[in-house]
């Protein structure tokens, strides 16, 4: 019998989010100078299946609950193929290639993963890849990729996989035994579930439950009490067709030196300056900013220290309202730096992680529901990924720019990826077509909003909050 391992609740609970108009998938581009030699790629990525058996196993339902599964049938080559750009084979056409994967269901029979090598115009050929979240969050997805990589452009030499033999009869009642203990264990989990949907159901429980002084109490009575986010055309009803869009890299060094001078982290810099493009992008369409914030869902990282790398999503949730109605930079800048603050200081992503828990158990409606409220609350998820800051190779090339970017789930529009990488730093945008057709006039805007904070530190400090000398100096 093939090896299998119980989905956790947290995976489950990802694995059901799908909808045709917002799949839960990672998509990715890894940019690269020249070409990959795909003998070399191909050993690279058996490498890799070999120490992340998620990889070569599949999701399957068997009596209610949900498997990693052995695919018995498993061909490297359904997942590893050539795709050629029509036209120009430039950016846009890149753009276009990579909106429809962000579009196109992943085949279920199979591991949930693809890689397409596609030939560019743009100095060297493109890495496609795609994965479902429910085999992991960005943490652990980038940090299996790494798996791949050299630090030169000679490949490292690899063990060679060994092959899966055996009787696996003990892997599987230990994952039967998991699922017992697992339900055995979830009193504390269930009660925090229906606290939740209490508060949801019957507000004045909230006052009850607030009484008890309780810190977890208190932050599930915040999330489930959030408004719902303000009506702009960044959220509402959204469609299946998908736009992305990223932006110029930033020297990561410079980001760094920012933050020193303002007090702020690089994490509340490219917050604010997203910010700031968001703000930028709704003027130029005439619509209304003044008194409007927009709520953004911000992943936290709740794996340990020693952490061995396994796949998985083990990150919370914190809610975190963009100040677009600050026109000011750094005024808008020092909102999302005390406002990130508040948060990093709240149990608020422990709680989401429990609760997203508690969702993989619950059956399938229930917690389509569940994320129907939660999605409501929010028009956006922006996701920062830190990534190596050495120069890497892949199949004898050499990576210049990895992109990737987020799912949305409900009806929130837009999901925002910050990755760094080799000391620079870059934006990713994916957008609803029906929601934000032009998603790249937002990853354009995103590095001269930082170029403002930039011209700013280089100003005389008593300049800084003078109203009439900032706007001379940032609009001529």
């Amino acid at each position: 019998m093939s090896p299998c391992e119980l989905i956790s609740c947290v995976d489950t609970a990802w694995l059901r989010m799908d909808r045709p108009n917002n799949l839960m998938q990672i998509v990715g581009v890894l940019m690269f100078d020249g070409q990959l030699d795909e003998a070399q790629l191909r050993a690279s990525l058996l490498y890799t299946l070999s120490v992340q058996p998620r990889f070569h196993q599949k999701a399957s339902l068997e009596g209610g609950e949900y498997y990693w599964r052995d695919d018995p049938d498993f061909d490297l080559d359904q997942h590893l193929k050539r795709v050629i750009l029509p036209g120009k084979a430039g950016k846009e056409e890149l753009e276009r290639l990579v909106a429809d994967f962000a579009s196109t269901p992943l085949n279920h029979q199979r591991p949930l993963w693809e890689m397409h090598l596609v030939d560019t115009s743009l100095g060297g050929q493109a890495l496609v890849v795609r994965f479902h979240h429910a085999m992991g969050d960005g943490f652990s997805l980038v940090r299996a990729l790494l798996t791949m990589m050299d630090d030169s452009p000679t490949p490292a030499s690899r063990p060679q996989p060994e092959p899966i033999t055996g009787d696996h009869d003990d892997d599987e009642q230990d994952a039967h035994q998991g699922s017992r203990l697992l339900r055995a264990g979830l009193k504390l989990t269930g009660t925090l579930w229906s606290k939740y949907v209490e508060v949801l159901t019957h507000p004045t429980k909230a006052m009850d439950y607030l009484k008890t002084g309780r810190d977890v109490t208190a932050e599930l009575y915040t999330i489930a009490t959030l408004s719902d986010d303000a009506k702009t055309r960044l959220k509402g009803e959204t469609g299946s067709a998908k736009r992305v869009a990223w932006s110029e890299q930033i020297p990561l060094p410079d980001v760094k030196a920012v933050g020193r001078v303002l007090g702020c982290s690089v994490n509340d810099l490219l917050i604010a300056a997203t910010a700031g493009a968001f703000r930028h992008y709704l003027l130029a369409q005439g619509d209304e900013v003044d008194g409007i914030e927009i709520r953004t869902l911000v992943p936290v990282n709740m794996r340990a220290p020693d952490d061995k790398g396994a796949l998985g999503n083990r990150f919370g949730l914190v809610a975190l309202d963009l100040p677009i109605d600050i026109a000011h930079p750094l005024q808008r800048l020092h909102a999302v730096r005390d406002r990130m603050q508040a948060l990093k200081s709240s149990l608020q992503p422990a709680v989401v992680l429990n609760l997203l828990e508690v969702m993989g158990m619950a059956p399938r409606a229930v917690q389509q529901q569940a994320i129907d409220i939660l999605s409501a609350k929010a028009s956006a998820v922006i996701t920062n990924v830190p990534g190596p800051q050495q120069t890497l190779y892949l199949a004898g090339a050499r990576l210049r720019q990895p992109l990737f970017w987020v799912p949305q789930a409900g009806d929130i529009g837009v999901g925002v990826s910050i990755l760094s990488y080799d000391n620079k730093v870059q934006l990713g945008l994916i957008t609803d077509k029906k929601r934000v057709p032009d998603p790249e006039l937002i990853a354009l805007r995103f590095a001269v909003e930082f170029e403002q904070l930039l011209l700013l530190v280089l100003m005389e400090p008593d300049l800084l909050y003078d109203p009439e000398m900032l706007d001379q100096l940032l609009h001529g």
